[in-house]
């Protein structure tokens, strides 16, 4: 390999960085979004996926911040990888979660909950304690586009950005 195309597999691996921590931020926003302002309740899985974007960020800020270090260099490559495993790990778990969703297999038997609305219940329930709201059923998916559920759409994205993190290794490495 050349020294000009080893600058730019370098700077290549160097840029998924920032791009894992910007598309992690965003997943998050977005899953958050459609809580807040969808009035969308997360399931326990949902719930579970979103704690694979916190890793992620948290790695890649992590990576991020040691960008500069000559001595963490070398690592840039192994943390992308290193990120594109943890993405993996999240298409994998939404894959799951979407299969739950068209009944190919059960959930997790704290998935069962159901229920997850609070309409047509007395206030006093709320004050006194003893209203009890359940988790959303992992097992119904709320919203779909194109015939994918939130969790599908989650599956693609982690597998596209787990795809991304293997590649920015072998760019890092070379071997692109």
């Amino acid at each position: 390999m050349s020294t000009a195309s080893a600058g730019l597999s370098g700077r290549l691996a160097a840029a998924w960085i920032p791009v894992a921590l910007a598309a992690s931020l965003a997943m998050l926003a977005t899953a958050h979004a459609f809580e807040r302002f969808g009035g969308y309740a997360p399931c326990l899985l949902c719930l579970k996926q979103r704690e694979v974007y916190w890793v992620a960020a948290g790695m890649a800020l992590v990576a991020f911040a040691g960008m500069r270090s000559p001595a963490l260099r070398a690592l840039r490559p192994w943390m992308g990888l290193a990120l594109g495993l943890v993405f993996l790990f999240g298409a994998g778990l939404a894959a799951f979660h979407a299969g739950v969703e068209w009944k190919w297999w059960p959930g997790p038997a704290a998935c069962a909950a159901g229920g997850g609305s609070v309409a047509g219940l007395d206030m006093g329930g709320l004050i006194d304690g003893s209203l009890k709201v359940r988790e959303p059923a992992c097992d119904n998916a709320a919203w779909r586009l194109a015939g994918l559920s939130m969790a599908g759409w989650n599956a693609v994205m982690s597998l596209g950005l787990a795809t991304a993190g293997v590649a920015a290794w072998r760019f890092g490495r070379g071997r692109a």
